[in-house]
């Protein structure tokens, strides 16, 4: 975009200029964040009439931020500062809705002050949104130039797991069971989410541990099932039986160590496995991506083999799918090309070549992909690289857990991203929690595998 000023010798009465904006949520949480006006009203989140949609209010200072805009990008432009603003506000804008701001110009004084008329208008309806005036010190010297850059801005907003609350709440809640939550954080991640109406727990653990826990939060437990036993083992043991008889629909780690939860579970005779290896995935919702991102193997396969990944891509695919994105799973490695003496890319390249053969199915796989051009477009075709997956990839297979576990936590601690941790290739989904995990993590966790057990369900 080119800028061009408009000097105070060139301007005339009567000149125009105006500039349409579309408002997103984006913008509202930019302008709360900038301006520390946290008022509900103008949240994409929250309802505060009770009608059931939030109002999304566009703040009127961000209305009338628009017509500064006008006044300092295109009449008079580059160079103007403000001395007076004028605003009546007439009606409310709001996300979703463009707007139209014009400004004009009515007056130019000896002393340098332009005086100019403003408005800000809706489109789609022709209402007048704000009218004004604007007293401003218009520029003395000719400015052009090809742009001027400014710093982006990434708002770390968590759309896409949004997305997915909103999906699972509209299914019937999930039964969990809920072993060993004898912390604040495992027990109050279940009672989140059955507030949000996603699961129903089933707490299995030391009855005097949890109702201690649960006072401690001044949390109800009311109407909440508890299933007393003693024992990591034995705990992880009786979420198994309810697996089996219909009651639970998925498995919630509590305060024990994923080795004592996962053991009974492994069980030949009355465990929960199901054919194919357990494998852990992470969804990660990256700021600025246009789709959750996975990442497997992160938790569970410190070095699998060949067989072992055939499981891990699988179930990652088959969880996508559940999801409703469209599988492209990139099987990282240090290198792009196969090379002998990189066990991952010779790794990579059969998985590929298996699913080409139909051996895995359900979604595009291609590697070795190095980690840049597997998610960036740019980096893919500066390396040839062609196809569904390159620098389009929503899967990314790990060589290991070392290099998965960084990558998961490097998205989350550096990149801002939250993760929902989820175990596969059981009989149901086992939601994996860290301590650290955030409430908005835990909800996701759980919104995942409602999602996921409903499909299941469907296909059965």
């Amino acid at each position: 975009m080119r800028l061009t000023n408009r000097t105070f010798a060139e301007l005339q009465p009567g000149e125009t200029a105006e500039l349409r904006r579309l408002i997103t949520p984006d913008d509202l949480y930019v302008f709360a964040a900038v301006s520390g006006n946290h008022n509900p009203m103008h949240s994409p989140r929250i309802d505060v009439d009770g009608d059931g949609e939030p109002e999304s209010m566009a703040p009127g200072m961000f209305v009338g931020s628009q017509i500064s805009a006008v006044l300092g990008m295109m009449l008079p432009g580059a160079g103007t500062l403000y001395r007076r603003q004028v605003l009546d506000f007439h009606e409310r804008a709001h996300a979703g809705e463009e707007l139209l701001c014009r400004v004009k110009v009515l007056e130019k004084r000896d002393d340098g002050i332009v005086r100019l008329e403003t408005e800000v208008t809706r489109p789609s309806d022709g209402a007048l949104i704000v009218s004004g005036e604007a007293d401003v010190i218009a520029p003395q010297e000719k400015f052009e130039r090809e742009g001027v850059e400014v710093p982006g801005l990434l708002v770390q907003r968590h759309r896409h797991f949004e997305a997915l609350l909103e999906r699972a709440k509209s299914l019937k809640a999930v039964p969990v069971a809920v072993v060993c939550p004898h912390d604040e954080n495992s027990l109050g991640g279940a009672l989140l989410a059955a507030k949000e109406g996603i699961v129903t727990p089933i707490l299995i653990g030391r009855g005097d541990k949890i109702r201690n826990v649960a006072e401690g939060m001044s949390a109800d437990l009311a109407g909440i099932e508890i299933i007393e036993i003693a024992g990591d083992g034995a705990a992880a043991a009786a979420a198994c039986k309810l697996v089996h008889e219909g009651r639970a629909g998925a498995v919630m780690k509590g305060h024990l160590h994923t080795d004592d939860l996962l053991k009974p579970m492994l069980d030949k005779a009355q465990g929960l496995r199901v054919g194919r290896r357990f494998t852990h995935v992470f969804v990660m919702d990256v700021p600025g991506l246009p789709e959750p991102l996975m990442v497997t193997d992160a938790a569970i396969n410190i070095a699998p083999d060949l067989a072992t990944k055939a499981d891990i891509v699988q179930n990652a695919i088959d969880l996508a799918v559940s999801l409703g994105m469209e599988p492209r799973a990139g099987v990282l490695s240090a290198v792009e090309t196969v090379n002998p003496a990189i066990q991952s890319s010779i790794d990579a390249a059969l998985l590929s070549k298996m699913a080409e053969r139909g051996q895995i199915k359900g979604g595009l796989v291609d590697g070795p992909l190095a980690m840049d051009n597997a998610v960036d477009l740019g980096a893919a075709r500066t390396k040839g690289l062609k196809g569904g997956v390159a620098g389009h990839a929503n899967i990314l297979v790990v060589p290991g857990i070392d290099a998965g576990n960084m990558l998961a936590k490097q998205l989350a601690f550096i990149s801002h991203a939250e993760g929902a941790g989820l175990v596969l290739g059981a009989r149901v989904p086992v939601i994996l929690n860290s301590r650290s995990d955030s409430p908005m993590s835990r909800l996701a966790s759980c919104a995942v595998a409602a999602l996921h057990h409903a499909s299941k369900g469907d296909a059965a």
